[in-house]
């Protein structure tokens, strides 16, 4: 199963909210830098214009993973999603480690913050409108299941908590004359987008990998195979995630003297369940005999 209407059109505007809000904070970070100095500034003005590229990648993503399913792409184009990902992994990762020189050299050569309040006024701005996209994000997400739309409103969230520290640091440097406090904070953010680069790239390779889906979720998708009546075991499951569109394949066993259409009509029961539990999936499923002994014992109701 695919997004529906409602839904494509909430994760489309989810991403223009989060493309403006990116672009808004960029120039107001920039203004801002430039009046400060402050390196601990500069790495939100940094993560601000990667937020707008992720943004942008995720714009792109989430409309071409909505794309139905046509003659050459046959199971749908969920996997422009993770793709997607590493590119903003990418992108984390060398503003990330630009971001940390820049720290350590002025951790040995501290130079003072100007104008802390404009840069202080700048980050409760970054904050408010940052949790107002945050807010509409989880929105969003209690409609969807958009693996796009939960990265990017993971991110972001991180971003809150990013602004908060550079308050402190330029409130630190302000009252205290803690020269040190900005480039430190620098530091902290910088190995916090290292290590978000890393959770991107692994989350985007376990789908690109065809993962399977948590246990939790296969032993429901059994139970409920096994709780349908008729069906006297089963085997050979496999699970994955492309995008949002996520696949279940299995192996029903069945009694052996079971009609064809008996038994089309038990596996269209079992697909009917699973779907119920897992709206955005796609089953697929083979009857066999019971009385067929494969390489994979079945789960039996026992």
């Amino acid at each position: 199963m695919t997004a529906t209407n409602d839904g494509a059109r909430l994760m489309t505007l989810a991403t223009y909210a989060s493309v403006a809000t990116a672009c808004t904070l960029i120039v107001v970070k920039l203004a801002a830098w430039g009046m400060t100095g402050s390196v601990a500034l500069l790495s939100t003005l940094i993560d601000s214009t990667l937020d707008a590229a992720a943004s942008l990648i995720n714009l792109w993503a989430v409309r071409h993973a909505l794309t139905p399913a046509d003659h050459e792409h046959r199971f749908g184009h969920g996997k422009a999603e993770p793709l997607a990902g590493l590119g903003q992994a990418a992108f984390i990762l060398g503003s990330g480690g630009l971001l940390l020189a820049q720290a350590v050299n002025r951790l040995q050569h501290p130079v003072a913050v100007t104008n802390a309040d404009i840069g202080t006024a700048v980050m409760v701005f970054s904050i408010v409108l940052t949790v107002v996209l945050v807010r509409f994000q989880k929105y969003v997400l209690e409609r969807t299941s958009s693996v796009a739309i939960s990265a990017d409103s993971l991110h972001y969230t991180g971003d809150v908590l990013m602004n908060g520290a550079v308050i402190v640091s330029l409130l630190l440097g302000r009252f205290l004359g803690w020269t040190f406090a900005d480039p430190l904070f620098a530091i902290g953010i910088g190995a916090y987008l290292l290590w978000n680069a890393w959770a991107i790239v692994r989350n985007s390779m376990d789908m690109l990998m065809d993962r399977e889906l948590p246990e939790e979720d296969r032993a429901r998708i059994r139970d409920i195979t096994l709780g349908v009546p008729d069906v006297r075991g089963m085997h050979d499951l496999r699970t994955r995630l492309s995008g949002q569109q996520g696949f279940v394949q299995l192996h029903l066993a069945l009694d052996d003297h079971l009609t064809l259409a008996r038994a089309h009509a038990i596996a269209d029961q079992v697909e009917k369940a699973i779907v119920e539990a897992f709206p955005h999936c796609d089953v697929l499923i083979h009857q066999d005999p019971v009385s067929l002994h494969e390489d994979e014992p079945p789960f039996s109701r026992t």
